[in-house]
């Protein structure tokens, strides 16, 4: 009799913890996608689930600071139909441990700042943290579901290994503050897929 109710017992442990599993497993792949390559992390947010195209032409690039001093890569702005694609990519000399993305449109100013105009990183609204040798990581954002016209502000922070461990800023605006810390804006109409003369994208 003890020997059927400690084999039910076991059962009864098992069946729980796989459950457990899979329950956080299905949680992993809806924020996360990893994509083909081993070096690069797809993150849809409310958007197809679609890699980044191989082009170089973007609709808009800037570079991507480490330290204040390293040109560490670049961060990409693209439009494919109703998806909004935010990509930091890095050179050969560093690799991505985490990303810290916040979104907003231009005329209400909606980025998490302290009393003296520095940004709440731990405040941005979308984050991850990324495996070792990750080179690029890609935002995914169905266009219909934030809140932009326009023009687009947007504030991507990095935490990078490479020369040495640093924080690294896409290139743009200053916030105001005493930290080097900077967002950059996009004006959206330079991002027309089609000019309507057929010849495709104008960047």
């Amino acid at each position: 009799m003890n020997k059927n109710i400690f084999l039910i017992t076991i059962c009864l442990i098992s069946t729980l913890l796989s459950c457990n599993v899979e329950s956080v497993s299905n949680e992993l792949t809806a924020t996360s996608k990893k994509a083909n390559d081993k070096n690069k992390d797809v993150i849809s947010v409310e958007g197809d689930d679609i890699s980044n195209k191989d082009s170089n032409e973007h609709c808009k690039t800037v570079n991507l600071i480490a330290g204040q001093n390293h040109l560490a890569g670049v961060v990409t702005i693209d439009i494919e139909g109703d998806n909004l694609i935010i990509t930091y990519q890095t050179n050969s000399d560093w690799t991505i441990d985490a990303t810290h993305l916040h979104v907003t449109n231009c005329e209400d100013d909606n980025f998490p700042l302290t009393k003296s105009n520095n940004p709440k990183i731990g405040a941005f609204e979308y984050s991850s943290t990324h495996e070792d040798g990750v080179t690029e990581v890609t935002y995914i954002f169905d266009m219909n579901e934030i809140n932009v016209g326009d023009e687009l502000c947007f504030a991507a922070h990095a935490e990078v290994s490479g020369l040495s461990e640093e924080t690294a800023w896409a290139e743009g605006e200053d916030f105001g503050g005493k930290s080097w810390a900077m967002f950059v804006k996009v004006d959206l109409t330079d991002c027309d897929e089609d000019d309507g003369d057929g010849e495709g994208p104008v960047y």
